[in-house]
């Protein structure tokens, strides 16, 4: 029996790799048509799975957005929506983040230290656990499947957390979107930051597909659990 739900990492980057630039403002990486895969991706997770940088960055509200997508979920009889994780190791999280907004009552790990915080900003918004001292990536997914039976996780990281699942060995599936220009900012977050990858020339991913969705280059690796 697997130890930790099937996982599928999605991100959108440049051509040199950013999935961001430096600015406050979020830099647009995809485009409608990818939007509407990821929706797909959405509508057949089970749960999805953002740092809680990735909440205070980007805002997002990880819903499915396609109301047929929503109403097929429901005929088979599971939630509207998948369920909304995050990992923090401060507790520092705005309660008015869109990733509260509901429906559905997300989940938030918190470092053991950081527990009070979290419960304190967050009231009822979010039912807080404890992911102790040094929470990892690994011992959230083992929980997800273990405890919330979870199936199938769609990650949608940042830079510390996609190089966390990739670098743990904890990702079935990891979807690109490139977008077709560079960023060049050196402050910019970069997707797969230096780390020991499992994932190398000994041992490389299987290219399941690539393809051309409007202006944008999509590839999809297979990775082998280790």
């Amino acid at each position: 029996m697997p130890d930790r739900p099937y996982t599928i990492v999605s991100c959108a980057v440049s051509v040199d790799g950013c999935l961001d630039d430096g600015s406050p403002e979020r830099l647009i990486l995809s485009g409608p048509e990818d939007l509407d895969e990821v929706d797909e991706l959405r509508a057949r997770a089970d749960a999805i799975l953002i740092g809680a940088g990735t909440i205070r960055a980007d805002n997002p509200r990880l819903l499915v957005r396609d109301p047929a997508r929503v109403a097929a979920r429901e005929r088979a009889g599971r939630p509207p929506h998948p369920l909304r994780v995050t990992l923090t190791t401060t507790g520092d999280i705005d309660p008015a983040a869109r990733f509260f907004a509901g429906p559905g009552t997300p989940l938030v790990y918190a470092a053991s230290a950081a527990v009070p915080a979290a419960k304190r900003n967050l009231g009822g918004a979010a039912v807080v656990i404890d992911a102790g001292a040094e929470p990892s990536v690994a011992a959230v997914l083992a929980d997800l499947h273990s405890e919330r039976l979870v199936a199938t996780l769609l990650a949608e990281p940042g830079a510390i957390m996609a190089r966390d699942l990739l670098a743990g060995n904890l990702a079935d599936e990891l979807r690109l979107a490139i977008a077709p220009f560079l960023v060049g900012d050196k402050t910019a977050p970069r997707f797969a930051m230096p780390a020991h990858y499992p994932q190398n020339p000994d041992a490389p991913m299987t290219l399941e597909d690539v393809r051309r969705l409007g202006d944008l280059v999509i590839i999809r690796y297979r990775i082998m659990r280790a």
